[in-house]
């Protein structure tokens, strides 16, 4: 890991995510009834809920309003989500105030144009490797995998070994000998 991001990444005390296209593979289904479906990736939810438990907040900023994100984010106990957002960067800066935070403190994954002003302004900025071209141009890292498919816990992961919290991690699973 670069050292700037290792510097970045050691300072983050909230994570916030878009959801279609970070936290799924952005396909939304729909069944003849209109009810949604969306595609979560269980490590993804892993990895949140292991930031949780060292006590990273999580938060959902998103456009749309889905029933679905609600469920999942209950699931995850992510009591921060905000859907139907015009404005993320507004929601941002309320976030910032409710937990007397600053800008560099947070991190954002977005993969879409409505995502810059967010990605702009935290500490650690991230997308998926199949983002908007424009958006890769703008943030501090592009995960190597596609939204949906692992990349929000390539992130978690970035965060607990750059805050040295990996090896307690690691010695509760068993899995660094």
């Amino acid at each position: 890991m670069k050292k700037n991001l290792k510097e970045k990444l050691k300072k983050i005390k909230l994570l916030m995510l878009d959801v279609d296209g970070i936290m799924t593979d952005g396909r939304i289904i729909m069944n003849d009834e209109g009810c949604e479906t969306k595609h979560f990736n269980v490590r993804d939810g892993h990895g949140l809920k292991i930031l949780q438990r060292f006590n990273i907040k999580v938060a959902i900023i998103t456009g749309r309003q889905s029933k679905v994100v609600s469920h999942r984010a209950r699931d995850l106990d992510i009591t921060d989500v905000y859907q139907k957002v015009y404005n993320k960067k507004e929601v941002f800066e309320k976030i910032l105030k409710k937990y007397k935070l600053s800008p560099d403190e947070t991190a954002f994954m977005g993969d879409d144009i409505v995502d810059i002003p967010v990605l702009n302004r935290v500490g650690f900025s991230a997308t998926v490797a199949d983002a908007s071209d424009v958006v890769k141009k703008q943030v501090d890292y592009i995960t190597g995998h596609k939204g949906g498919k692992g990349a929000v816990r390539e992130v978690c992961e970035m965060i607990l070994q750059a805050q040295g919290k990996w090896a307690e991690i690691a010695a509760r699973y068993e899995f660094l000998k």
